[in-house]
């Protein structure tokens, strides 16, 4: 074989080259420069749950959708917006887990803030854990009313909340 040095220009460049193309077509999947977005049709009346995420991937014999770094999800038939850093989409268990810093917002202003969550599509479910020594935080937003109807006074002023040791 010949020294580098000594080689044709022209095969030098389609050395490089070749080297080259499998590198950027790597770096394409692994580093993409956008959002990848995936959209799931759930059952019925084939309403669309969409996925954002830096990267996604698709195991289509489990039939499960893996995206993970800035995962943001919008379902509109359930009025549902998450975003977390990973999220899991069970297509077979129509279950969806979140991890990592999970919000989730629903329309009225309910919310819930964990470590993880798994949404039972079925059921309408959420199920959240704690990232360990905390807690939960769910937010509902309630409306109240009196028996005519209308909305009810406001109720009196709680004692402040005290943390036990």
């Amino acid at each position: 074989m010949m020294p580098c040095y000594q080689l044709p220009i022209s095969q030098m460049r389609r050395f490089g080259l070749a080297l080259m193309l499998p590198v950027a077509l790597l770096g394409a999947f692994v580093f993409p420069t956008q959002l990848q977005t995936a959209t799931a049709q759930t059952s019925g009346a084939n309403r669309p749950l969409t996925i954002r995420a830096d990267v996604q991937e698709y195991d289509a014999k489990n039939q499960v959708i893996t995206a993970r770094g800035n995962v943001q999800m919008l379902y509109p038939a359930r009025q549902i917006q998450a975003t977390s850093a990973q999220a899991q989409y069970f297509s077979k268990e129509r279950r969806i887990d979140f991890s990592g810093n999970v919000y989730i917002l629903q329309q009225g202003g309910n919310s819930i803030r964990a470590e993880k969550v798994t949404y039972l599509i079925d059921e309408g479910r959420f199920v959240a854990l704690p990232q360990s020594n905390r807690q939960v935080e769910s937010i509902y937003m309630i409306q109240e009313s009196n028996n005519d109807g209308q909305t009810a006074k406001p109720a009196p002023q709680a004692p402040a909340f005290k943390p036990s040791n």
